[in-house]
């Protein structure tokens, strides 16, 4: 085998990209795989999609190990992840700074870009903080719905839109060109989501998941997590 197969939350695509070359320097392996919405890939372990390794919620990922699909000894949690704004390379940056200027900003937009309302984790609260601002059917037709926060990022940096705004993970924000962070969503709309990993319990290469996972949580990677948007959880 030439590549350990990883199914993983889009919020940690980022980390993994850069922690790829120094696993391939040990382990003399790629990293291969998918990312996407946290329930999606979940539900693709489920039904049987070949991984050694996950990287999902912590809700998620103790769930799946009350499903026996990951080994319980080996979950590890990396580190909380911010919901956040995005806004186009060039374009002013949003105040968010409380709950009525983020629906000022959110009002004022002719695009908002997020992904998917039902399965991923920025998706389905981003969805919830419309429905608490009262604007939920005033900006329906304005949502740009993608299958994760890094092709709604993508699509926001490419788009001809007037006013466009996006609303995801951080760590999507941050990996994906073409698009700045613009803000933390506010206190009382704001969302901090803990990602662990796990080795799953059909893993062809268990000991060198585990050996991902010891670089994607040590204390020599705090860098790396940090400008991959993720917060150690300590802080």
């Amino acid at each position: 085998m030439t590549a350990l197969n990883i199914l993983s939350g889009g919020a940690a695509q980022g980390l993994v990209a850069g922690i790829a070359p120094q696993f391939k320097a040990q382990a003399g392996l790629d990293i291969a795989g998918e990312f996407g919405a946290v329930g999606a890939m979940a539900d693709k372990l489920r039904a049987g999609t070949n991984a050694d390794v996950i990287i999902l919620t912590a809700a998620i990922v103790a769930r799946l190990a009350e499903e026996k699909w990951v080994v319980p000894d080996s979950i590890a949690d990396i580190g909380l992840v911010e919901t956040a704004v995005a806004v186009r390379a060039g374009d002013s940056l949003v105040t968010v700074n409380d709950a009525a200027a983020l629906r000022d900003a959110l009002l004022a937009a002719d695009a908002i870009f997020v992904p998917d309302i039902k399965a991923s984790t920025a998706g389905i609260h981003v969805a919830k903080v419309l429905q608490q601002l009262g604007i939920a059917g005033e900006v329906a037709a304005r949502l740009r719905i993608f299958p994760n926060g890094a092709a709604a990022m993508r699509q926001l940096a490419e788009t001809d839109a007037i006013r466009p705004i996006g609303c995801t993970q951080s760590t999507e924000i941050i990996s994906t060109k073409g698009v700045i962070l613009s803000g933390s969503l506010p206190q009382g709309c704001d969302l901090s989501t803990m990602y662990t990993a796990a080795v799953t319990s059909r893993a062809a290469l268990g000991k060198q998941a585990r050996n991902l996972i010891d670089l994607l949580i040590g204390t020599d990677q705090r860098a790396i997590r940090a400008r991959a948007g993720f917060i150690d959880a300590g802080k």
